[in-house]
């Protein structure tokens, strides 16, 4: 008997016909209809990759921009525009992360003028001129706070005319730029975060000058910083007044806004929420952290005076009332200009707003007075 032995396929006990075969299948080509898919599909995916850059980074510009506002550089001073004598001072911010630069102008003493500086006094009459001069003329001190986009100048306020308006009132006058319009290193604008620090190392040097009642006149986010710096402040830095024309706040609804006076068909979505996204990466600051609600619903100690225009296209009136509703000392007052614009009081009505500044004013020292007076009377 013979035994015929079959090979196995290497796949195992099938007969090879009913086996796949052992090569690999040839793939499938695609069809013209596929590959022009397929390429559509990768055209479309790339546009769509290349608008989402282009929208980041011109959201990520206009970040940078609100950051790093253009201010331009000083163009006087208040002894070449107003005669008026001044020193040139500059000090750490409270935090110490930056430097504040500004003019201090020393109330006249009575009787005639005074010499520009007080090293000039030094050099024209000796030590003891020097020293006669170093005793302020007045304890009575204005900080003028200024608005976003602007330096201490600010021309359309306009500045100088203010300062000299407080220094015929017999007041000592300081003059600052806030980091962002800085004369020296200019740093990013932060919605009142560091500016905040800035105006209270501000009160402190006119405290160290000698000032016992020390104003803060704030203009647009200049008074939205003062509000902020007011719920910082303490013995060294104390606010006995404010006047804040036309008051800003920093917020979605007026960063909006603001953007939009200069890109009139920018979607408020997604550009709102990118640009608040991006702040942080210029500012170090997320505009939600500001204290913009306890703003809102604080009543300070202090006398405030708010005034605002109702045509104010850049900052809400609505904000303004609502603030000023909020106030309880008895001193504290608002005033609504009819056609008011943004910053533009003193131009729309010069006389009115000058009547009311100083009555205002006139209260306040009356109330430091009678103040100093009872607590001098403990005292003895």
């Amino acid at each position: 008997m013979s035994t015929t032995i079959t090979p196995l396929h290497p796949a195992g006990p099938f007969p090879p016909g009913l086996l796949p075969p052992l090569a690999p299948a040839p793939a499938e080509q695609a069809g013209p209809g596929a590959r022009r898919r397929h390429a559509a599909l990768a055209v479309l995916s790339a546009f769509a990759a290349l608008l989402l850059l282009l929208a980041l980074a011109f959201h990520g510009y206009v970040a940078w921009v609100i950051a790093h506002p253009y201010v331009p550089a000083l163009t006087s001073n208040p002894l070449a525009a107003k005669g008026l004598a001044y020193d040139d001072v500059a000090f750490p911010s409270k935090s110490g992360r930056t430097t504040v630069h500004g003019w201090y102008i020393p109330a006249a003493a009575s009787g005639g003028g005074a010499p520009a500086t007080l090293a000039a006094a030094g050099a024209e009459g000796g030590p003891a001129a020097a020293k006669a001069a170093a005793v302020p003329a007045s304890d009575r001190t204005v900080v003028f706070s200024h608005g976003y986009g602007a330096n201490r100048e600010e021309t359309w306020v306009p500045m100088y005319d203010l300062a000299e308006l407080m220094h015929g009132l017999h007041y000592n006058v300081f003059m600052f730029d806030y980091g962002y319009a800085s004369s020296g290193v200019r740093t990013p604008a932060t919605g009142g975060r560091e500016e905040s620090q800035q105006l209270l190392a501000a009160v402190q040097y006119a405290r160290s000058q000698g000032a016992g009642e020390v104003v803060v006149w704030g203009f647009s986010m200049g008074a939205g910083t003062a509000l902020q710096a007011a719920l910082q402040t303490d013995a060294s830095d104390r606010i006995d007044a404010m006047l804040l024309d036309s008051l800003f706040l920093p917020t979605g609804d007026s960063l909006y806004s603001n953007v939009q006076q200069y890109l009139k068909d920018l979607p408020r979505y997604p550009s709102v929420p990118l640009i608040k996204w991006m702040l942080p990466f210029f500012t170090g600051v997320h505009l939600d952290s500001l204290p913009v609600r306890q703003v809102l619903h604080t009543p300070y100690p202090m006398p405030v005076f708010i005034m605002h225009g109702t045509d104010d296209a850049i900052a809400s009136v609505s904000t303004a009332k609502r603030i000023a509703a909020d106030q309880q000392n008895a001193l504290s007052r608002s005033w609504v200009v009819q056609g008011g614009k943004h910053e533009l009081l003193f131009k729309t009505r010069p006389k009115e707003y000058i009547q009311r500044a100083a009555l205002f004013l006139s209260q306040v020292d009356a109330s430091y007075k009678t103040a100093k007076e009872a607590d001098a009377g403990k005292v003895a």
